[in-house]
């Protein structure tokens, strides 16, 4: 069961838990007057163990919330978010609720100190991408007070709400459907995954479907910043003259496996009988490409509509009552001109 948020932390839960008054918590938070070293870092710790963040709303607004929703997400140069926000503020567009972002670029510090300032200034809700956060993050959403919808995932144990798909079984239907086209020797492109959780579960839940059908992933290739398009060319090539027995190339998402396309277009190769292509999250910009890609919906729009939709049925409701749902949506798989109709008879000829 989900955490449900509780009360907001006050002044004197850090003070209780510091053993010191809360005149002296505040002085130290606001880093202003005269506190010992000791007593200083045994209210911080307290504080951070908690996860109480100040509030800046001054004066008779200090108890209250602002018309806001902190909405927290890895990128915006990654096409996928763009299209969440777009959902999540047509929805929130029909109440008092204002979106306001954050970006943390894929960093668990960057987040904590993201979802810090952005607490600090009491928003009515949270929507933040993924379920992964570290020690301080997960505390401060907890003690917020407010609803919080972790999104994108569904596959582990959510603070409070959560709106998403299962990675895992998106990379197991994936494996299945590249499988039933006849297609055995695979290679996997994708970003760092200690960086991108979801790419990870994704990758998971592909070797699981592999290894149930007697195969495995038979080259592999990974990189982290730059152009995806540029390194989705580059990566393919190499692959290809590494192991140029390959007859599938699974990405990790779109915009490198469009790279790869492109690559193989420009060098003859007869996509999808010598080899097959696909990727992850449907982005309507690669369309306009030679061949379509095969892709799987990640169900973005849908997501940030629910999520929003949660938001603002939890602060209407205000009774604090409610409690944490688990929303897995389910993507589904586009065929484009990558991935084959049906197994070949024979081998492709050499």
């Amino acid at each position: 069961m989900a955490d449900t948020p509780k009360r907001p932390l006050t002044l004197r839960d850090v003070s209780e838990a510091s053993g010191v008054s809360e005149m002296t918590v505040s002085r130290v938070l606001r880093n202003r007057g005269d506190v010992s070293d000791s007593t200083r870092e045994k209210v911080l710790e307290a504080a951070k163990e908690l996860g109480y963040v100040p509030n800046k709303i001054a004066g008779a607004l200090a108890s209250q919330r602002v018309n806001l929703v902190a909405v927290i997400i890895p990128s915006l140069s990654n096409m996928v978010f763009p299209e969440v926000m777009t959902a999540i503020a047509d929805v929130l567009d029909d109440t008092p609720l204002q979106p306001v972002v954050g970006v943390t670029n894929y960093r668990a510090d960057r987040e904590e100190k993201v979802l810090y300032e952005m607490l600090s200034w009491r928003p009515s809700g949270v929507i933040i991408a993924g379920l992964e956060h570290s020690d301080a993050s997960k505390a401060m959403l907890r003690g917020a007070g407010i609803p919080v919808v972790e999104i994108m995932d569904t596959d582990g144990t959510p603070i409070d709400s959560a709106v998403g798909i299962s990675h895992r079984r998106a990379g197991r239907m994936m494996a299945e459907r590249i499988i039933s086209k006849g297609y055995r020797k695979i290679g996997f492109l994708g970003t760092k995954m200690p960086l991108d959780h979801r790419a990870r579960k994704r990758f998971e839940g592909f070797t699981e479907a592999l290894a149930k059908a007697g195969l495995e992933v038979m080259d592999q290739e990974f990189y982290e910043g730059g152009s995806a398009l540029a390194k989705g060319r580059e990566m393919t090539e190499a692959m290809l003259k590494r192991s140029p027995d390959l007859d599938f190339l699974y990405y990790s998402n779109d915009m490198i496996g469009a790279g790869g396309l492109l690559y193989c277009l420009d060098a003859g190769i007869d996509v999808p009988n010598r080899v097959g292509l696909a990727g992850f999250n449907g982005v309507e910009l690669l369309k306009g490409l030679p061949k379509q890609l095969a892709t799987m919906d990640a169900c973005r729009e849908e997501i940030g509509r629910k999520a929003a939709e949660i938001i603002a049925a939890r602060v209407e409701d205000d009774s604090g009552a409610s409690e944490g749902v688990k929303i897995e949506l389910t993507p589904t798989i586009d065929r484009g001109d990558t991935l084959r109709a049906k197994p070949l008879d024979a081998p492709y000829p050499e």
